[in-house]
């Protein structure tokens, strides 16, 4: 499919369905072919054979591209999207199955994409300091 047909397919999903800005649309797509890429690592050793992706492989593969792709200000920019639980990957995923750039396997569902991580712990806190624990001091020490 070329970009053309894809913003042309996404135009018409955001007319249906505003909840998602378009470029949320654009990430989910690039969050799946880096998600695909990673699995491919990961089994480098089976035979490369493509394979269905699911919702939580895809969510997971999200989380790392927009940890890579946007570090600390991930949480901002999916916000700014629309995007602010894994079910909100699932309704991307959905909707552009409804006009076939995505397919899906029989037993796949919204569902899948439901309550994966919680988006602030997997985008703010890998950013927070770590607590540093100081060695208490022994009474010995303190004498």
């Amino acid at each position: 499919m070329s970009e053309l047909d894809f913003n042309a397919i996404v135009t018409l999903i955001v007319k249906e369905d505003p909840r998602f800005d378009r470029l949320a649309y654009a990430f989910v797509r690039d969050g799946l072919e880096h998600a695909v890429k990673e699995l491919k690592k990961t089994n480098a050793t089976r035979a490369k054979v493509s394979r269905h992706v699911t919702g939580r492989e895809l969510s997971e593969g999200i989380r790392h591209y927009a940890l890579e792709q946007f570090g600390p200000m991930t949480l901002t920019v999916l916000n700014g999207w629309g995007l602010g639980r894994t079910i909100d990957f699932g309704d991307i995923v959905y909707n552009l199955i409804e006009y076939n750039v995505f397919s899906k396997n029989e037993g796949d569902k919204r569902e899948d994409f439901a309550d994966i991580y919680d988006f602030h712990e997997a985008f703010v806190r890998p950013f927070l300091p770590q607590a540093r624990r100081l060695p208490r001091p022994s009474f010995a020490e303190v004498e």
